[in-house]
């Protein structure tokens, strides 16, 4: 899985400002016109997809969900959480 904060070079806390400078700054970098490097063509649709998913609230909560499910963030506090709402109810 491709982690979208790590291919705009931030993390989960960034704002939508920071995404869309992100973005920016990546994708005149990677741009194909600019980087002549043999992967700018895959690296730049990735900054796309990347910001395609960041910029949007519904599909930027939905990847987040999925992140922490994934436990990519903290594992932890991840493990904490299910323990939390699914077994204590149960004891």
């Amino acid at each position: 899985m491709t982690d979208h904060y790590t291919t705009l070079g931030l993390n989960s806390a960034a704002t939508l400002a920071d995404i869309k400078k992100a973005f920016r700054q990546q994708a005149s970098f990677w741009h194909p016109d600019k980087n002549a490097a043999p992967d700018a063509a895959a690296r730049f649709r990735a900054v796309q997809t990347a910001y395609d998913v960041l910029s949007d609230a519904d599909k930027r909560q939905a990847y987040d969900d999925n992140r922490r499910r994934n436990l990519l963030d903290s594992p932890i506090d991840t493990a904490r959480d299910i323990w939390n709402h699914y077994f204590n109810p149960l004891i």
